[in-house]
């Protein structure tokens, strides 16, 4: 079913059968298509990546709002992640999408949750942020693979703040042969530095001031970076001590790949604490002497 309730000309796709006879049409006019994926939510973060995807013109872009149920965990914010289709789809038209794929979850699993077959994201799924959150990538991958079916994109854009989610959707795009082109987009921020994320509505005004360590960590670590990796993990470490209600999970320096760091001069520091009861991350490049 489609459904435009006061979206201008941008239409709503609840089903994937209208959602392929649009991106069809698409095709048919020499357009080239690119996707955005979004549990909805939406912030000018999401809004940066739709006007990325559509900046040359001759691209078409697609967002998904879907809330995946498949990438929560038992003790995670399914049932209280924020739910705003029209605020959502009026966001995405002001960026310059073309369409929205809004499906539900029986649209996107028809065989109901215990039956759906799952990709495997492999060894690094269950590092950094599978460490803390099992099964997590595999919910990810699983409705990133089956968006790119339904939509087949040229390009499908990520922001760079889920760092490992990018290199997994890289990883997976090569290894299954999906010959989609996947475009990292550097994190949007508060002018204060705090990342931008969906959850961030979740903090108290002092919760989020205190959340400001994360960011705060990133550019002490960078200022070491002269030093070489231990000074700036030691920065990293410190910046975060100065606000108790900061609660690191782990604070990793890794390749741009996320394999284990071991030398070199490029390296990426990637952070997650909880603040009160809200997980967030964050993570920026680094670069090292050549002596490091």
């Amino acid at each position: 079913m489609d459904t435009s309730p006061n979206e201008g000309h941008i239409i709503v796709h609840e089903d994937y059968p209208s959602l392929a006879a649009a991106v069809a049409r698409l095709r048919a006019a020499g357009r080239s298509v690119a996707l955005v994926t979004t549990m909805g939510a939406l912030h000018s973060g999401h809004q940066e990546l739709i006007r990325q995807a559509s900046r040359d013109g001759r691209t078409s872009v697609v967002v998904s709002i879907f809330v995946n149920p498949l990438q929560f965990g038992p003790h995670e914010d399914f049932t209280r992640y924020p739910r705003d289709l029209e605020t959502d789809v009026a966001k995405s038209r002001e960026a310059g999408a073309d369409l929205v794929f809004a499906p539900s979850v029986d649209e996107m699993y028809p065989s109901g949750g215990a039956g759906v077959v799952t990709i495997v994201p492999g060894p690094l799924g269950d590092e950094l942020e599978g460490r803390s959150r099992p099964g997590h990538f595999a919910g990810v991958l699983t409705v990133v693979g089956k968006l790119l079916n339904m939509v087949k994109p040229d390009r499908i854009y990520f922001g760079e703040k889920d760092y490992q989610q990018l290199v997994l959707v890289r990883s997976m795009s090569v290894d299954l042969n999906m010959g989609v082109e996947v475009i990292g987009v550097p994190t949007r921020r508060d002018p204060d530095g705090l990342a931008l994320s969906s959850r961030n509505r979740y903090l108290t005004c002092e919760q989020r001031t205190a959340a400001l360590a994360l960011s705060q960590a990133l550019k002490a670590a960078a200022a070491a970076a002269s030093g070489g990796p231990r000074a700036s993990l030691e920065a990293a470490h410190e910046a975060l001590a100065v606000q108790p209600e900061v609660v690191p999970d782990y604070v990793e320096l890794r390749t741009a790949n996320l394999a284990p760091y071991s030398g070199g001069t490029d390296a990426r520091l990637l952070i997650a604490a909880r603040v009160g009861t809200t997980r967030l991350i964050d993570n920026a490049h680094l670069s090292f002497p050549e002596t490091s």
